[in-house]
């Protein structure tokens, strides 16, 4: 029987502690009654299921009755899975940087009865070590603060609530420019890794504002250094243990600067945006490696990440029976007994398997010492063995499945596999961001608001802003594979929801709606994060929307975004890289149409649209003519004699037609530099 109130929650991560002798309460307003009505300081405890260090301190602490006791004693304890409320979250780690700390999770914070933070940390172990001081002692001391020294509390709450309450993007700054953008193309580049790839140092996160600026920096302005150096990330990051060479799929960090180590999670979202780039790196490169690993990780989604309706499961836990990567490891008698001796040494060449392991004692699966594939009679025979493999991996203890639906990592998938099954003319991955965008218009709507969360039809998280912002890329992901005005008129629904209930002068969209009740402060931010900010994806989606229909608007709203966040960029502009690739298109608004004929010229030409990279640029198809879409100068505009015809344009500015693939390459290389 459950001792604590998480046993009727949705989250499987609250559920995971539902049994913990920890008195933990959820996120609400009946825990902060409980903090006034006690007088005892909130202990908040934030992570989420496929977290490994959150295992460990739940391990060490939240199940031992000893600590429990002291936590129980002088603290409301209050457990908030960070997917499932990524805005409370969002204050929380705000406030432990503004302290001078580290972020990350377990994010371990202490708030006062009004849940105003005045300190905090992240991993605390049962005895000290690490430098880190024995949880039980640090609850003792916060207890001791709150109650004998409350004006000490009082001013650190404030402090960081007037932190938090600053308004972002304050003051004029930075315009970008191309000039500006140009030189920091070239200034990322040289923090990359020429070797391994990725940002130098360790450990490595695929970091995709990053890359994608870096991007569309290199094609917008002919950097072939800055080609190479996103190439070589993702071209390492597919052959190293980050990636999962027999079921696919990659996991969110390398411990290491080879790629080699992971921290074993595997999250929508990491996945989601690692398509999204490596399609587009494909249609420059023609790379057969990340055409290979794209297929792979959309098999993964397809097999592994899809739940009852076709909405996409949040995670996979890097842990299972206790240990940290347990089912992806192997050992080489292991992989002797599967495959047999030749077989064995085959594989074990191809994939650095070795009698004493890389990786305590065990191999981590990978493919470092080669540059890419082999040949296509070598790459058989490695999938036929990695077949036998995966089929006894299959009957190891799985790791845990976070199957709760997240709209905002929803959004993103859908638009990456929209686009993905458009480039490599897959209609399967076209169906299924179909069915999951169905998904989530049809079970994540409460009336005509988003739910952030959904677990077994459950779901009371309030959307953010991350939430519309990505549900309307995906829409308009959907609407260029499909030509379905439905995902338009969504997508422009979506914005005026979030116009009317995120919107803050001077410029930007909040974290949190208008009317969520239940946060200290509503955040307004476009700085980088795992997954892009809601500012620098809608400042892309308005001007798509403004470039599709014609509305200015749309485009106005767009640069108010950019010139509200000015003043961070001047302070910051590395931090704000998703911003700044995303004034890419304000600055070359780019739109792509195909208009169908009549013969069988419509293959050449999208095999021409399809080899050449073309980041940021919307790309339709249409029959007949062109009607309502795009600048006026290109509404009416037929095929060219019956054959299919292309129109290329930026801004207001369109091509004449062309009908020939070779031309079109020519008018789409010259089109990415204006």
């Amino acid at each position: 029987m459950s001792r604590n109130r998480l046993g009727d929650e949705s989250s499987p991560y609250l559920i995971q502690h539902r049994d913990n002798p920890v008195h933990w309460w959820a996120w609400g307003p009946e825990a902060l009654d409980e903090a006034k009505r006690t007088g005892k300081p909130i202990l908040l405890s934030i992570g989420y299921s496929a977290c490994h260090w959150c295992h460990v301190m739940a391990h060490e602490s939240f199940e031992d009755e000893v600590t429990a006791r002291v936590m129980n004693d002088h603290f409301v304890n209050i457990k908030v899975d960070r997917e499932e409320r990524p805005d409370i979250d969002a204050i929380y780690m705000g406030a432990l940087h503004r302290l001078g700390q580290q972020g990350g999770w377990p994010l371990t914070m202490f708030l006062d009865s009004d849940a105003r933070p005045f300190w905090g940390g992240t991993y605390f172990p049962k005895v000290g070590m690490y430098e880190r001081p024995a949880f039980v002692d640090v609850l003792e001391r916060i207890s001791a603060i709150y109650h004998k020294e409350p004006e000490k509390v009082a001013s650190n709450a404030e402090a960081l609530i007037a932190a938090l309450s600053e308004k972002a993007g304050e003051g004029s700054g930075a315009t970008v420019t191309d000039t500006l953008l140009d030189e920091i193309t070239q200034r990322l580049t040289r923090v990359v890794d020429p070797i391994h790839g990725g940002i130098t140092g360790a450990p490595k996160f695929p970091q995709w504002s990053f890359f994608w600026l870096l991007w569309r920096g290199a094609i917008r302005y002919r950097q072939e250094p800055a080609k190479a150096a996103v190439a070589k990330t993702l071209e390492r990051m597919s052959q190293g243990g980050i990636y999962d060479h027999l079921g696919g799929g990659f996991s969110r960090y390398s411990v290491d600067e080879l790629w080699l180590v992971p921290h074993f999670e595997k999250m929508l979202y990491d996945n989601a945006l690692l398509i999204d780039l490596m399609t587009e790196v494909w249609r420059e490169t023609r790379s057969p490696l990340l055409e290979t690993r794209i297929a792979e990780t959309v098999d993964w989604v397809a097999r592994e990440m899809v739940v009852d309706g076709g909405g996409f499961a949040a995670a996979l836990d890097a842990d299972s029976e206790g240990e940290e990567g347990k089912f992806y490891v192997w050992t080489a008698d292991e992989i002797e007994k599967v495959l047999g001796a030749e077989d064995a040494a085959v594989f074990a060449t191809a994939y650095d398997v070795t009698p004493d392991g890389n990786w305590e004692g065990h191999t981590i699966l990978n493919r470092l010492k080669a540059p890419g594939l082999g040949s296509d009679d070598e790459e058989a025979r490695l999938a036929e063995l990695r077949a036998k493999l995966l089929e006894v991996r299959a009957k190891r203890i799985r790791p845990g499945w976070d199957d709760k639906v997240l709209a905002d990592w929803n959004g993103l998938m859908i638009g990456a596999l929209a686009r993905a099954g458009v480039v490599f003319n897959r209609s399967p991955w076209v169906t299924m961001a179909r069915e999951a965008f169905t998904f989530v218009t049809e079970k994540m709507m409460a009336g005509d608001r988003l739910v952030h969360s959904v677990r077994d039809s459950k779901g009371r998280a309030p959307a953010t802003a991350t939430d519309y912002a990505n549900m309307i890329w995906g829409a308009l992901r959907l609407y260029q594979a499909t030509s379905d005005q439905r995902y338009l008129a969504q997508a422009i629904r979506w914005v005026e929801i979030l116009d009317a209930h995120y919107w803050q002068e001077p410029g930007g969209y909040c974290t949190a709606a208008d009317d969520t009740r239940d946060v200290i402060v509503r955040l307004r931010t476009a700085t980088d994060d795992a997954t892009p900010s809601a500012n620098a994806t809608m400042l892309t989606n308005l001007v798509n929307i403004g470039t599709l229909t014609g509305e200015q608007r749309f485009v106005e709203r767009a640069e108010a975004i950019s010139r509200a966040f000015s003043g961070d960029l001047s302070r910051n502009l590395t931090g704000h890289t998703g911003l700044l690739a995303a004034a890419i298109d304000l600055l070359s608004p780019q739109l792509v149409v195909l208009v169908k004929g009549t013969d069988d010229s419509a293959t050449d030409i999208r095999n021409a649209l399809h080899g050449v990279s073309m980041p940021g640029t919307l790309e339709l198809e249409t029959t007949d003519e062109v009607q309502n879409l795009g600048p006026e100068v290109l509404r009416g505009k037929k095929t060219d004699g019956g054959r299919t015809t292309a129109y290329a344009c930026v801004g207001p500015q369109c091509s004449p037609p062309v009908t020939q693939g070779t031309d079109l390459r020519q008018v789409l290389t010259d089109l990415r530099s204006i």
